[in-house]
């Protein structure tokens, strides 16, 4: 089973629906772009962060999983430093965190299959305007959060094979054989995925009934 993020466990976020979670990360995501408040950016944070260690999570393993994002978040935050002012940068670091956290709490607690079924589900009114396939772009969301605890896995791995054979380790230096795996374990996954014709296909196009007129 693709597990990615998920953690078992029968906690309240457990119990409720992919596609509600889904729904409200979605308008949390829209809300909290309209908050200004250091202060109520802060409480929501507070109460994503108490869902996500209700997953069943020790606060380290939690943290932990959460570094990489934040690293990438403050490399962001400390650029934006240069167009904005610090209490921006803190409003808008406040902002995404929240959102990260509570995103993290809804993976954590939801099985990658469901997800997929969910991202399914509330994309196929879409699928009548032609402007995407739910199948494809469900599939697209489960092989995304799939693949990212693999990379860092993959990066882990990299790092201690550096350490073992007394070489320093250098992020920049292991980027170059991490992307190499990563693109042949993509090559793979797609042959796979071609090869039991897992991808949306699109529906024949119908034949009009006016056949025009045949010359006499």
């Amino acid at each position: 089973m693709l597990n990615g993020f998920y953690v078992e466990g029968n906690s309240l976020l457990h119990r409720i629906s992919a596609e509600a979670k889904l729904l409200g990360l979605a308008a949390l995501g829209v809300a909290l772009f309209f908050v200004s408040s250091p202060l109520l950016l802060g409480g929501v944070l507070v109460v994503a962060a108490a869902f996500y260690l209700h997953a069943g999570l020790t606060p380290g393993k939690a943290l932990r999983r959460l570094m990489p994002v934040l690293y990438s978040l403050l490399f962001l935050m400390a650029l934006n430093l240069f167009f904005l002012s610090a209490a921006e940068v803190g409003v808008l670091f406040l902002r995404i965190l929240a959102l990260l956290v509570a995103a993290a709490a809804v993976t954590a607690t939801t099985p990658i299959d469901a997800i997929i079924t969910a991202v399914n589900r509330l994309l196929r009114p879409l699928e009548r305007t032609g402007l995407l396939r739910p199948g494809d772009a469900g599939l697209a969301v489960g092989l995304s959060l799939r693949f990212v605890p693999d990379i860092l896995s993959r990066y882990g791995a990299l790092a201690e094979a550096h350490k073992a054979r007394g070489l320093k380790v250098r992020p920049l230096t292991l980027l170059t054989p991490l992307v190499i795996l990563t693109l042949k374990q993509a090559d793979d996954v797609a042959a796979a995925i071609d090869a039991r014709s897992l991808r949306a296909v699109a529906p024949p196009p119908t034949k009009s009934s006016n056949k025009g007129i045949r010359p006499s």
